[in-house]
């Protein structure tokens, strides 16, 4: 925050006027900013650094929502931005192409833009109009964090996931427990996750509050962002002496499968205390865990059997990337002939937008980041969290299901 301000030190609660490197929007918050750019800017300040994927109503069901579409594609076409329309979500999209890098500031307008802080990103949600003022000038003004570092001790067991750890996480702080503080994820746990995995645990900071979450940069970083990056970037640590709000350590070698009851995220509870639950809709996918790895975990669950006759499970990839990936490993086949329904690269069922809306009574499990009341559809619908095996798992038994027993 201190380079990006241009100063030689920054404290926490502060007030600064940041240097941006990318700015991103999408299908939803992407019209409000544009009409709000109109009114103060002409032409956005590096189109090179603007990004704008179109993924939570991709393909279009309304003709309201295709003339948002062709409004951004418009807009695109006027200031010179890429196109990256038809990618898939902008959360697994922006890192594909490069922009996701080590000591940027990165602004969304979207909540879970602080999925980026697995590459070492400073990366946080802003409304549309935030958004607008950082298109048009390259800046905007941001209150430093206070940090708080979070140990993960401990080696993970059979079928417990980088999901179920950040499950554990947001119930343990519960929802508001981290409110406008930056989560630095660290322990032996994080350095063996992959580069998705990290990306889980960042992409639900927002749930317990964190205005950002990020985890240091290491090898695994270079080797993901390295033919990737657009930009150059300098690398960021935090100081071996440096001070943190808090430091919480957890020891996870016992950790079971988790899941996020209804209707609140940081209502978790092991798998085990709520399985027999019947469920309706398996839902795989989402910026939490529609990678390649998710979708494998998933297909080594399913292969050779059939999903539940009762249960429509919905698999929709993160991006086009993604989707080819498990095309090509026979993962999208596995599925498909498990009973899955395939959806385009997209937000899929998370925010119950076009496909796979719940009805009043329905139960599904979910391998996305919210439960809240009528987030799918159906205020008289039910909303579990899990991981991608947990989600796999109920699908073949009709109810929720410990992986670990499949």
């Amino acid at each position: 925050m201190a380079r990006k301000a241009g100063k030689e030190r920054v404290e926490p609660g502060e007030i600064v006027e940041a240097r941006v490197d990318v700015v991103m929007m999408n299908d939803i918050t992407g019209p409000l900013a544009i009409e709000s750019f109109r009114e103060i800017a002409d032409r956005v300040w590096d189109p090179k650094r603007v990004v704008m994927i179109l993924d939570h109503q991709m393909p279009p069901n309304s003709m309201e929502i295709a003339r948002d579409h062709a409004m951004m594609r418009n807009f695109a076409k006027e200031q010179g931005i890429e196109n990256f329309f038809a990618e898939g979500i902008c959360h697994q999209v922006l890192p594909e192409k490069g922009f996701a890098l080590p000591g940027f500031l990165i602004l969304g307008a979207d909540s879970h833009t602080c999925t980026y802080g697995a590459f070492g990103s400073f990366a946080t949600g802003v409304g549309s109009t935030d958004l607008a003022a950082a298109m048009a000038f390259g800046k905007l003004w941001l209150r430093v964090p206070e940090s708080v570092k979070i140990v993960l001790e401990g080696r993970l067991g059979r079928r417990v996931y980088p999901k179920d750890v950040i499950l554990y996480l947001v119930g343990e702080i519960g929802v508001d427990g981290a409110t406008y503080q930056a989560l630095e994820f660290h322990g032996e746990i994080v350095k063996k996750m992959s580069i998705g995995g990290r990306m889980t645990l960042c992409n639900m900071g927002v749930e317990m509050g964190a205005k950002t979450a990020l985890v240091p940069p290491d090898t695994s970083t270079r080797k993901y962002v390295e033919g990737r990056a657009r930009f150059p970037f300098e690398e960021m640590r935090s100081d071996p002496d440096a001070e943190y709000a808090e430091e919480r350590i957890y020891s996870l070698s016992k950790l079971e499968p988790q899941v996020a009851c209804p209707h609140r995220v940081d209502n978790v509870k092991p798998v085990r205390e709520v399985e027999g639950k019947e469920i309706d809709q398996a839902f795989l996918g989402s910026c939490t865990n529609g990678r390649t790895e998710d979708l494998l975990e998933a297909a080594k669950i399913l292969k050779g059997r059939k999903i539940h006759p009762r249960v429509r499970m919905l698999v929709v990839p993160a991006s086009r990337e993604t989707y080819l990936e498990a095309l090509r490993l026979g993962i999208i086949e596995k599925l498909v002939e498990a009973g899955a329904i395939l959806g385009p690269p997209g937000c899929g069922a998370c925010m119950g937008s076009y496909i796979g809306v719940l009805g009043p009574g329905e139960v599904c499990v979910s391998s996305s980041n919210r439960n809240f009341l009528g987030r799918m559809g159906s205020p008289e619908a039910e909303i579990y969290l899990a991981s991608p095996a947990t989600v796999a798992a109920s699908a073949l038994k009709g109810r929720l299901t410990d992986p670990r027993d499949v």
